[in-house]
């Protein structure tokens, strides 16, 4: 029976558990839904573990079952949880009740403690003056007394002073000053004064008459008064050294140079507890950082200050007489064993009490000032009540207990379907994400074949309709590839698998090429297109440049859709050159603009920027001096976005307007993008917009400086080509023509790229005149064509009069052009004379290749675009054998074929352990591009084989168990990755499995000389 009572009682218990833990996620649910999914899984943990439990106990079960029914359990369960409930908040209330009056006694604790600070303060403060004015007093009798001869003060005077001035010393009683006399000199100084030098014993402290006292004894030297203020002025002629505690004092005043104080003491005629301060007066001449022995000599005498405590405290007090809720008492802790009370009654109450510390200025004694209340506390009513209201409240609580349980009951259920569904919603999230990643990859890999067969087919021999017909088939791949490269990005943004590179690149020859890219529709719309770096910007930064590309190539082609007039103008300034100067290129008027058209206001597109906002001293730009925080600003003059518009703009897959996918296309998803890039560059995105304005698109991005690595900035393809470029151009001279002062801004930037100083003008004859004039040769005058255009006599004036230039060869002249159609004034002059025509955007390379050719200058080391990479390529690869490594036969053609057309020899397998075989050493093959995804073995993996095999042999050529190859005793044969998405082809990946890089597929001319020309760099220094 006792074990039948036992297994009862534990049961009981288990249950008791498992409904507590029901009844609590419920509540929670009510409250919030992430507090419901913690505690709903300790909930159906406990449910887990009881059955368990029941489970390898059939038996007591059926025992269980027998004696005890399911709502018997229910009803005793609920009794016991309402015994629970009430003794519970029983403890609850009187917990409260003890912690409401705990708080109210710190509270109280803390009011004393204030009220006591801040009479200690006022008490020490007010001393702190009475001292400070008693030690200017001792420089005073100083410089006018000692320092005087005959002295300037007098008994009288003194009196006077100190009287009108005493309102500078609050807490003083009165004010003495005793002279210093040796033994040698006290007989002349008794005739002097009038009077002898009395003893100020013991047995007259309470006669304060001098006459009464008997003349000092004799001793070395005499400390007699001769100055004193009328309220003390009974202490004139008493010697102060032979007084125990004045002698004391004095001595450690004149030793130390500062203010000491005596114990407290009986002071004479008031026979009141007092303290005196007592200051020596030093000779004028004494060094500040003399010694104790200098002092003494240079001793003159002492100034000494009375104070009655009990009379001081008692006027302090009596200004706070409306707060007198508290007893205070001050004490002389110098002797910690017998304190000595100065002020107040002994009060025989221990209750609540509080000390502050005084500092009188003197180390040596020390004060504090206890402090009681008058009053006992109150009773605790307030606790009182709070405690038995929140027991009733409890009680109530309790008859509605019953009641809620099934409510519950159902909640929970719901609940337990509601999580079901919303995991199911999340799978088919997960699911679709992955589905749109997987399809858009392998929707890639064919469109690749297709782009690198048309690629191909280029190259034939074809007709005018067929290049065409060719042309279109490319275009229309590349906007379906774009397409897909969105929709990839999208599923990984959703999906949390978006990552960011970090490799050094050029920003400003990332924004030509995005500038090359749109020129064409720039120029067919007569929409101005212009890039300005400010100088500040490195050349060189570590980050994502694929990235940043999408990012600036995404808002560029939003504006270039909905820009018909005006312009588009992309600026890059660092953070920090806003944060000094938020008037950079903001002048919103007509005339300050690229093209004259009104813009929107581009610090309304950074307005909510935190990096902007918060002081620089503290924020993240004083952080680092390796980081770089960009600020890109792109500014048009197109139809702008709606006010309703405006807040879905970076919504996925919205489009402002139902009308505005059908004239101009897109997906929607470019700005979403581009706002997740921005974050993940740990950088704000922000805008700008009015309707028939133009919008302004501005975001931040965070980089590293790249520049401080001069041998990988002296290395880069771009920068060795612009250097080339600088030292053919460079100490030439240009004008820019141009009445826009931003248009000729950027103008300028360009040109400078190339090492050319320019000087700009905004009038035309104005700058022809400094030029025929002027002692500076002038190489070329670039014009815009705006400012050509104003006047159809001045081509041929203009031209003539830069004929007559008497100093060798005129200068070349440009126009600066923006639209495709030729000047109106080209054919107003001969052929010879006639102006070159730059068709803007302005980049650096197509602006050096225009200025080659009229100029008449060769740079071997610098082709047009689109000849660079063919020629350089072919120099390259020629003669080089190079085997491919794909499992895609379409693939394999595409990249036979491309590799071919640059005179190399290529060798294609379709599997990575076929590459092993043909790479394992000694072999003859001088690279290899291997696919990054095939079957049974991945590129990743046949890596790292060739790598441990190539490490193996040189390892033994090194033992010499093996003998080197070709005079190669160190082999590694260059592996290049290929793959159809380059972002997943990072180079932490390529690095950690032995790869040197990575090209994307199909091949892309600039890519692939970028990568080759790493390895096979010396046989193109050869052939050029």
């Amino acid at each position: 029976m006792c074990l039948v009572f036992g297994l009862k009682v534990g049961h009981l218990l288990l249950m008791l558990c498992c409904w507590i833990y029901s009844i609590v996620p419920m509540n929670w649910f009510i409250s919030g839904e992430t507090a419901v999914i913690k505690a709903d899984l300790l909930g159906e943990f406990t449910k887990m573990w009881m059955l368990r439990l029941w489970g390898k106990n059939s038996k007591i079960q059926h025992q269980y079952h027998q004696y005890i029914g399911s709502e018997r359990i229910r009803q005793t369960c609920s009794k016991m949880l309402l015994v629970i409930w009430v003794l519970g908040w029983t403890f609850a209330s009187f917990w409260v009740f003890w912690y409401m009056t705990s708080e109210a006694t710190e509270k109280r604790k803390e009011t004393l403690a204030n009220m006591c600070d801040e009479r200690a303060r006022m008490l020490q403060d007010q001393f702190n003056v009475s001292m400070n004015h008693i030690q200017a007093m001792s420089i005073l009798i100083s410089t006018f007394h000692h320092g005087k001869n005959p002295s300037a003060i007098d008994q009288r005077t003194f009196a006077r002073y100190t009287e009108r001035t005493a309102f500078e010393r609050p807490l003083t009683s009165g004010v003495a000053y005793a002279v210093r006399v040796l033994h040698s000199e006290r007989e002349q100084f008794e005739k002097q004064q009038g009077w002898s030098i009395k003893q100020m014993d013991t047995h007259h402290k309470n006669d304060f008459a001098s006459e009464n006292h008997e003349p000092s004894p004799v001793q070395e030297e005499y400390a007699p008064v001769i100055f004193a203020q009328d309220t003390v002025a009974h202490v004139i002629s008493l010697d102060m050294l032979s007084g125990k505690e004045d002698r004391d004092n004095i001595l450690r005043a004149r030793e130390l140079g500062k203010g000491v104080l005596t114990a407290p003491l009986k002071l004479i005629k008031t026979n009141r507890l007092g303290v005196i301060l007592t200051f020596a007066v030093y000779k004028t001449d004494l060094p500040p950082n003399a010694t104790p022995k200098e002092r003494i000599q240079a001793t003159d005498g002492y100034l000494g200050g009375i104070f009655d405590i009990e009379s001081l405290v008692e006027k302090l007090l009596h200004q706070l007489a409306s707060k007198q809720t508290i007893l205070v008492n001050v004490y002389d802790t110098s002797n910690q064993s017998d304190p000595i009370s100065m002020y107040g009654s002994k009060v025989s109450d221990s209750g609540m009490w509080h000390v502050s510390p005084l500092n009188f200025g003197d180390p040596s004694r020390k004060h504090e000032m206890q402090c009681r209340f008058k009053q006992k506390p109150p009773w605790p009513w307030l606790e009182i009540t709070a405690s038995v209201g929140m027991l009733v409240i409890a009680l109530l609580a309790a008859q509605i207990f019953h009641a809620t349980v099934n409510r519950i009951a159902r909640v929970e259920h719901e609940f337990e379907t509601m999580t079901k569904l919303k995991k199911q919603a999340e799978a088919a999230d997960i699911a679709k994400s992955q589905f749109l990643a997987t399809v858009s990859h392998e929707i890639r890999t064919p469109m690749n074949g297709v782009l690198g067969m048309l690629h191909m087919l280029m190259d034939t021999n074809l007709d005018v309709t067929q290049q065409d017909y060719v042309r279109t088939a490319q275009a229309s791949g590349k906007a379906l590839v774009s397409l897909i490269n969105e929709v990839l990005d999208q599923a990984k943004i959703e999906s949390g698998k978006l990552e960011l590179e970090a490799v050094s690149f050029d920003l400003r020859a990332i924004l030509d090429d995005v500038l090359s890219l749109f020129s064409g529709k720039s120029q067919g719309k007569g929409v101005e297109l212009a890039v300005y770096i400010s100088d500040q910007v490195p050349e060189m930064l570590v980050g994502d440049p694929g990235r940043f590309r999408q990012i600036i190539t995404n808002l560029m082609g939003n504006s270039i859709k909905f820009t018909e007039k005006g312009h588009i103008f992309v600026t890059v300034y660092l953070a920090e050159e806003v944060m000094e100067s938020l008037e950079v290129e903001t002048d919103v008027s007509s005339k300050n603009t690229l093209s004259g058209y009104p813009v929107v206001d581009r610090r309304r597109s950074w307005k909510e920027f935190k990096l902007l906002s918060q002081d620089a001293s503290n924020g993240p730009l004083s952080a680092e001096t390796d980081c770089i925080k960009l600020i890109v600003s792109v500014e048009d003059t197109g139809s702008g976005i709606p006010v309703e518009a405006q807040a879905r703009v970076f919504t996925p897959f919205m489009q402002v307007g139902p009308s505005i996918s059908r004239l101009h296309g897109g997906t929607g998803i470019g700005l979403s993008i581009s706002k997740h890039l921005v974050g993940l560059m740990k950088g704000e995105i922000g805008f700008a917009s009015e309707p028939n304005i133009g919008s302004t698109f501005t975001f931040t991005a965070l980089f590293t400086n790249g520049s401080s690595n001069s041998n990988e900035l002296k290395s880069h393809p771009i920068n060795k080509r612009l250097s080339s470029l600088t030292l053919e151009f460079q100490g030439m001279r240009a004008l820019v023509v141009d009445t826009r002062p931003i248009r000729a801004k950027v103008s300028k930037y360009h040109i400078q790229r190339l090492g050319i100083l320019v000087e700009t003008t905004t009038d035309l004859h104005q700058g022809l005149s400094a030029v025929v004039s002027g002692h500076t040769v002038t190489d070329m005058i670039l014009i815009e064509q705006e400012v050509w255009d104003k006047d159809v006599t001045s081509p041929v004036h203009i031209i003539n009069k830069l004929m007559n230039i008497d100093r060798g060869v005129p200068p070349k002249l440009f126009l600066l052009a923006n639209c495709i159609s030729s000047p109106r004034s080209s054919n107003t002059v001969a052929d010879f004379h006639t102006p070159s025509v730059i068709m803007k955007p302005l980049r650096a390379s197509m602006l050096a290749a225009s200025l080659q050719r009229a100029m008449g200058v060769v740079n071997k080391g610098f082709r047009r675009s689109g000849e660079i990479p063919s020629i350089s390529l072919c120099n390259l690869l020629r003669g080089r054998k190079i085997l491919v490594v794909d499992d895609n036969s379409v693939n394999l053609r595409v990249a036979d074929g491309a590799l071919k057309k640059y005179g190399a020899e290529v060798v294609c397998v379709d599997s990575g352990k076929k590459a092993i075989t043909l790479l394992t050493p000694p072999h003859d093959f001088d690279a290899c591009f291997m696919d990054i995804q095939m079957p049974e073995m991945d590129g990743f993996a046949a890596t790292r084989i060739i790598r441990d095999l190539e490490h193996s042999n040189n390892d033994r050529v090194q033992r010499g168990e093996a003998e080197a190859y070709d005079n190669l005793s160190n082999w590694r044969v260059p592996i290049l990755a290929m793959t159809a998405d380059v972002i997943q082809a990072t180079n932490d990946l390529c690095q950690k499995s032995g790869m040197d890089g990575y090209v994307s597929k199909p091949f892309e001319a600039e890519q692939l000389y970028t990568e080759v020309s790493r390895f096979f760099r010396s046989a193109m220094d050869q052939n050029i």
